[in-house]
């Protein structure tokens, strides 16, 4: 079961990782390349660790949590898409289901 939780981890990184990199990849000028790659993941960092995140100082609960955590991976993996690796957008998301599916059945 800590092999679950390691990969939720290993996931959030993920997904921060993959809207720094659309950011970055975006079609337009060099500065706002810059202010996307960095703010994107910086706002998704901020929204999980107020909401989502063991320690949440505003924490959400059930449906709303999952709706947010659906919200948040499916940018992450819209982000994957749009810059052009369709295969592993698939992967991350196949990963993201399979771990939200065994976080629930064990309760972690």
């Amino acid at each position: 079961m800590v092999i679950n939780l390691a990969l939720r981890f290993i996931l959030e990184i993920c997904a921060l990782v993959s809207l720094g990199y659309w950011g970055f990849h975006l079609d337009m000028g060099y500065i706002f390349k810059i202010l996307i790659g960095i703010s994107s993941p910086l706002l998704m960092a901020i929204i999980w660790g107020t909401f989502v995140s063991p320690k949440a100082p505003i924490p959400v609960r059930g449906i709303k949590r999952v709706l947010l955590e659906i919200i948040i991976f499916g940018f992450a993996t819209l982000a994957l898409c749009s810059v052009g690796h369709p295969f592993l957008a698939m992967f991350f998301a196949v990963l993201v289901v399979f771990n939200m599916l065994f976080l629930r059945i064990w309760e972690q």
